[in-house]
């Protein structure tokens, strides 16, 4: 679909499009080729479909050509790429909204947008030069904040309108907390309300707020109050609702709000909300596993043993495909069959991915699983490192895929960076260690628990701060906590790490070894304890 669709053969791409492979990819080919072949493509379609690729964009020009997507839905979208800084992507955007004049223009604000808009006066004569000068002053927070604030003052409110400059304040505001600086919710609380903010920028309104020395409980129910209802209702923010209508005194919505978490999320606020209603951490109802018979009936499915069959050959791309299509139509039962027969073949990775599908019947001891005999567990003892902790590492690092290799070149179960390996193995005196070997298990093993062994002691033995460190480098969470005004909980410190990897990452490990410690002690554990409180 998408080799023919490269080509322009809309025609081949409609007669193999009756397919749904959950590929963003394919379908934008396929609403492509239905465009071209005169069947009617929304906007809201075309946008739904969205993932940037090559038969995305493809798609994406061809529509803005011809009008199907029109300003208000392509400047939005270019605000959000100048607002992540990803200039490669706005730059496609802004080529569908400016002439070839214009794009001059664009590319002058880019490269130096203090510059350009010493040239402009008086009010915008156009939608287009409007936005010209709006997206230059946003870009002016990434320079000189105050002084570009302060450009911002004495111009803008010639040069832009109202509701611009409010859009530009919180482009202060985002970048500002995102260097974690206390100015951002004041540059967030100027800017007001009452016009469209992205997802990403809501959420860092809220963040900002999170991160002041008093927090002001009040203005973070506003500020999630603002969001669109979907984000709304997110894990997250329902969670920190929760916790302002609690320091608020609404006992009885803040408890509403902690219920919906505690119940339907297993994740990172699911615990952080059981707490807060006063129980301990531990293990849901767990479905019974797979008998016999529903093992017996799940290996007769062909999509599962041509999967299995390509795993065996090595062919993990190629298997991995060919899994994740044969257990789209899975009911709970059949999934948790599929789920122990990919545990029978030392696949890990899709064992995991396959329980965490299902909807009704749980099995955690699939979902956590810990692989290779206690051995791992050993390696963490011999450093003086908690099991779960570790697990809930390498869980999240490499699903337990003893080969995985990263994008950046960090390999093995603990994804060691190569740099990594050699100064560990030199440091605890691995003298016949070579790179060759850091796949293999005892070595992999040995030089990552070694490591987040060090990375915790630089900083503290503070299990949060260290396993920040083990996915960005120990030295960026010494420069976060330097940033706090006085002690916060764990909780807020990694709701407010600023990369969004790392904040994600830290989240999944802690919530992750949380939920080990209960398999492993069969005792009632807390989040909030693991978390711990950070300092400056």
């Amino acid at each position: 679909i998408l080799e023919a669709a490269r080509t322009g053969d809309f025609a081949t791409v409609r007669q193999l499009g009756n397919v749904d492979l959950n590929n963003s990819q394919v379908n934008c080919a396929i609403l492509h080729a239905r465009h071209m072949g005169n069947s009617r493509v929304g906007a809201s379609q075309a946008l739904e479909a969205f993932r940037p690729g090559n038969a995305c964009w493809d798609m994406m020009r061809q529509l803005s050509a011809a009008n199907v997507l029109q300003w208000e839905h392509i400047q939005p979208l270019l605000r959000d790429d100048i607002e992540y800084d990803n200039k490669a992507n706005a730059r496609r955007y802004a080529v569908m909204l400016f002439s070839p004049a214009q794009m001059k223009d664009y590319d002058a604000l880019i490269a130096n947008p203090k510059a350009w808009l010493s040239g402009q006066s008086g009010k915008a004569q156009s939608q287009e030069q409007e936005e010209l000068r709006t997206l230059a002053f946003s870009r002016l927070a990434r320079q000189d904040r105050e002084g570009g604030y302060a450009f911002l003052q004495s111009t803008g409110n010639t040069l832009v309108s109202a509701k611009n400059r409010q859009w530009i304040l919180t482009q202060f505001g985002l970048v500002s907390v995102l260097n974690l600086e206390d100015r951002s919710d004041q540059w967030y609380r100027q800017a007001g309300e009452g016009f469209r903010l992205s997802e990403y920028n809501h959420a860092w309104r809220v963040r900002a707020a999170l991160r002041q020395p008093t927090i002001d409980w009040p203005w973070v129910a506003k500020t999630i109050g603002m969001m669109p209802p979907a984000q709304q209702q997110e894990p997250v923010w329902t969670y920190w609702t929760a916790r302002a209508q609690q320091a608020m005194g609404n006992t009885a919505a803040a408890r509403k709000g902690f219920e919906t978490v505690a119940n339907d999320d297993h994740g990172f606020y699911g615990q952080l909300a059981t707490e807060a209603l006063g129980r301990k951490i531990t293990l849901p109802l767990q479905a019974p596993a797979s008998n016999a018979a529903e093992l017996a009936q799940i290996k007769q499915n062909r999509g599962l043993q041509r999967a299995v069959s390509l795993f065996n050959l090595d062919w993990r791309p190629e298997a991995v495909a060919e899994w994740n299509f044969a257990i789209k139509s899975l009911n709970d039962r059949e999934l948790m069959a599929a789920a122990e027969w990919a545990v029978q073949e030392s696949v890990y990775d899709r064992a995991i991915n396959t329980s965490l599908l299902t909807q009704g019947d749980i099995n955690f001891r699939q979902r956590f699983l810990a692989p290779f005999e206690g051995k791992v567990g050993q390696q963490a003892r011999n450093v003086g490192l908690d099991p779960a902790w570790v697990y809930g590492l390498i869980r999240q690092e490499s699903r337990f895929v003893p080969v995985a290799r990263s994008r950046v070149g960090a390999a093995g179960l603990m994804q060691v960076m190569p740099g990594t390996a050699k100064m560990v193995a030199k440091k605890i005196g691995m003298s016949d260690f070579s790179m060759s070997d850091v796949n293999e298990f005892d070595t992999n093993t040995r030089l990552g628990t070694s490591y987040l062994s060090m990375v915790k002691s630089d900083l503290g033995n503070s299990e949060v701060l260290a396993t920040a460190g083990y996915n960005a480098g120990p030295n960026r969470p010494k420069r976060w906590r330097s940033s706090l005004s006085g002690p916060v909980e764990g909780a807020i410190f990694a709701e407010t790490i600023p990369f969004t990897e790392t904040r994600l990452y830290v989240k999944h490990v802690m919530s992750n070894a949380t939920w080990y410690a209960t398999l492993f002690t069969g005792q009632p554990q807390s989040l909030v304890q693991r978390l711990g409180t950070v300092t400056p």
